[in-house]
C-alpha cells in the first residue's frame, strides 16, 4: 500500500515538472522582449503577435484537447504535448524572423492547451477525493513558481547568453518531464467517450479568439474603436450560438462543454471563483513589473527576485488552504483568500512616489498569502468532484474561462492603467508636445508608457519630468489595484453565499454510462 501511494505522489511530481515548464513561458518572454526587438528587427506591432500567438492558440485549443485527452488517453495526450512543447521551444530558440518565432509560439500555444487541463484531470484518477486538496495545491504551486521565476531565469540568461536562451531552458524540462510522465504517470481514458464535436471546436475557437482580440484591441485602441468593437460582438454570437449548438449535441453524444456540469454548485462556484482570482492577479502581474523597473529602477533579473515576498507568501498560504480545507470544507480558505487579497490590494493602492520596495513587498506578500488560500481552493471546489470520464473536459472548461478571466483582465486593468496614466501626466505637463520648455514630441513619447518617459525624462536631464512621469504611473497603478481590491471584496460575498460548506465526492455526482466505463480504465497508480 505504501509503495502504491509513494507511486501516485511521484506521478504528481512528473505532472507539476510538465507544468513548470508552461509556467516559466509564462513571463520569461517578457523579459526578452526589448532583445528581440533589436535582434530581429521586429516592430511593436510585430512583438505583439509574438506575444498574443500563444494566448490565443492556447484559449482556442484548450475544450477540444480535454475531450481528446478523456477519449483517447489522458497520458498519451500529455506526453505528445511535451514532445510538442520541447520542439516548440527549440524552434522558437532558433527563429530568425518575427514571422517564424510568431508560428513556434503558436506551436507552444498548443502544447500547453493540451498539458493544462489534462495534467489536473490525470491527477484526478490518481488520487481519492481526502487526497486531491493537498494534490491540487502542490500543482497549483508548481504552475505559479515558474511566474516569478520567469522572469528571474530570463535575466540571469540573458545576461550571459543569446535571446534565444530564454526558449531554451524551457527544453530540458519538457525533456525530463517527458522522462518521468512516461515512467510514472499511469494511463486513464473514457473509450465510451464520442467523436469530436467539429463544429463546437469550431464555434467555441471563433468566439474564443474574437473575445480575447476584442479586449486586446481595447488596451490598444479603445473601447469604442471599430476594431474592438466588431471583435467583441462577433465573439459574443459566437460563443452564444455555441451554448445553443452544446444543448443540441448533448442530446445525442459528448458536447465540447457539458452544461450538466454547471448544476454541480462546487463546479460552478468554484469557476466562477477561479476565473475572478486570474482577473485581479494578472492586473497585479501587469502593472507591479513595470513599477518596479519604471519607478524604482529594478532590472528584469532584480524585479523577479522582487516577487519572490509573493510567491513565498503563497506557499504558506497554500499550505494553510490544504489545511482548513481538509476540517472545514472549500468555503472558510477561499473567504479568508479574497479578504487577504483585498487588504493586500487596498494597501498597495496606498502606494505613493516614495514608498519604496519594503512597502510593496508587505502587501505584494499579503497578496500572496490570499493568493495562497483561495486558489488552489477555488480550484479545488470547481474540478474536485469531476467524474473521471469527464475530467478532461471539465478541467478544460474552468481552464478556458480562467484564460479569458486573464485576457479580460489584463485589457481592462490596464486601459484604466494607462487612462489614469496619461491624464494624471497630462494635468502635470499639458496634453500637447513641448510645454514648459520641453522638446518637441517628449510629452508624446512619455505618454505611451512609463518606461518610454522614464528613459526619455533620463535622457533629457529634467528630474522634474521625471518626477511627474513617475507620479503619473502610480497615480495610474493604483487606480487598478482599486478595482482589484473591490473586485476581490465582492468575491468575498461571492465565496461565503455560494461556495457548498462541503463538496460531493465524484462517487456521489450523478453518473452516466461513460463514468463507469472510464474509471474501469483509470489505473490508480503504477504497476
Amino acid at each position: 500500500m505504501g509503495e502504491r501511494n509513494a507511486g501516485r505522489w511521484w506521478a504528481l511530481g512528473a505532472l507539476t515538472l510538465a507544468l513548470l515548464a508552461v509556467g516559466l513561458d509564462t513571463t520569461v518572454l517578457n523579459t526578452a522582449l526589448p532583445t528581440l526587438s533589436t535582434a530581429l528587427d521586429a516592430s511593436t506591432s510585430q512583438l505583439q503577435w509574438i506575444t498574443d500567438a500563444y494566448n490565443l492558440v492556447l484559449a482556442a485549443v484548450l475544450l477540444p484537447a480535454g475531450l481528446l485527452g478523456d477519449r483517447y488517453g489522458r497520458k498519451k495526450m500529455i506526453l505528445a504535448a511535451l514532445i510538442l512543447f520541447g520542439g516548440g521551444s527549440l524552434w522558437c530558440a532558433y527563429a530568425d524572423s518575427p514571422a517564424t518565432l510568431t508560428a513556434a509560439r503558436a506551436v507552444l500555444g498548443v502544447g500547453a492547451a493540451f498539458l493544462i487541463p489534462l495534467c489536473v484531470a490525470a491527477l484526478l484518477t490518481l488520487f481519492d477525493p481526502d487526497e486531491r486538496p493537498r494534490a491540487i495545491a502542490i500543482i497549483t504551486l508548481g504552475t505559479m513558481i515558474g511566474i516569478p521565476l520567469g522572469p528571474i531565469v530570463g535575466g540571469l540568461l540573458l545576461n550571459s547568453f543569446w535571446w534565444g536562451s530564454v526558449f531554451l531552458v524551457n527544453v530540458p524540462v519538457a525533456a525530463v518531464g517527458l522522462v518521468a510522465v512516461l515512467a510514472l504517470l499511469p494511463e486513464s481514458s473514457n473509450p465510451a467517450a464520442s467523436r469530436l464535436d467539429l463544429w463546437g471546436v469550431l464555434v467555441s475557437g471563433v468566439g474564443i479568439i474574437g473575445v480575447t482580440c476584442g479586449f486586446v484591441e481595447a488596451g490598444d485602441r479603445g473601447w469604442s474603436a471599430v476594431g474592438t468593437v466588431g471583435l467583441l460582438l462577433g465573439g459574443i454570437l459566437a460563443l452564444g450560438l455555441f451554448v445553443l449548438l452544446e444543448r443540441r449535441v448533448a442530446r445525442t453524444r459528448d458536447p465540447l462543454v457539458d452544461l450538466g456540469l454547471f448544476r454541480d454548485r462546487g463546479y460552478t462556484s468554484g469557476t466562477v471563483l477561479v476565473t475572478l482570482v486570474s482577473f485581479a492577479m494578472f492586473g497585479v502581474l501587469f502593472n507591479t513589473p513595470q513599477y518596479l523597473q519604471g519607478v524604482l529602477g529594478a532590472d528584469a533579473l532584480g524585479t523577479g527576485l522582487r516577487l519572490l515576498p509573493m510567491l513565498g507568501a503563497m506557499t504558506v498560504g497554500l499550505q494553510l488552504a490544504t489545511r482548513i480545507a481538509k476540517r472545514t470544507g472549500p468555503k472558510a480558505p477561499v473567504t479568508l483568500g479574497f479578504l487577504c487579497m483585498a487588504a493586500g490590494l487596498f494597501l498597495g493602492a496606498l502606494t505613493r512616489v516614495g514608498s519604496g520596495y519594503a512597502f510593496t513587498g508587505c502587501w505584494l506578500a499579503l497578496f500572496g498569502a490570499g493568493l495562497g488560500l483561495a486558489l488552489p481552493t477555488a480550484m479545488m471546489a470547481a474540478v474536485g468532484s469531476l467524474p473521471a470520464a469527464r475530467a478532461g473536459a471539465g478541467s478544460a472548461t474552468v481552464y478556458a474561462l480562467r484564460q479569458l478571466g486573464s485576457s479580460i483582465g489584463v485589457a481592462i486593468l490596464g486601459t484604466l492603467a494607462l487612462s489614469g496614466y496619461r491624464s494624471h501626466l497630462d494635468a502635470h505637463l499639458g496634453a500637447h508636445p513641448g510645454p514648459a520648455g520641453l522638446p518637441p514630441g517628449s510629452v508624446e513619447a512619455a505618454r505611451a508608457s512609463v518606461s518610454s518617459g522614464a528613459a526619455t525624462a533620463r535622457h533629457l536631464g529634467d528630474p522634474a519630468f521625471l518626477a511627474a512621469v513617475h507620479a503619473a504611473f502610480v497615480h495610474g497603478m493604483d487606480i487598478t489595484l482599486w478595482t482589484c481590491g473591490g473586485i476581490s471584496l465582492a468575491a468575498v460575498a461571492l465565496a461565503a453565499t455560494l461556495l457548498p460548506g462541503r463538496l460531493r465526492t465524484s462517487l456521489e455526482v450523478p453518473r452516466q454510462p461513460a463514468d463507469t466505463a472510464a474509471e474501469l480504465t483509470a489505473v490508480r497508480s503504477p504497476d
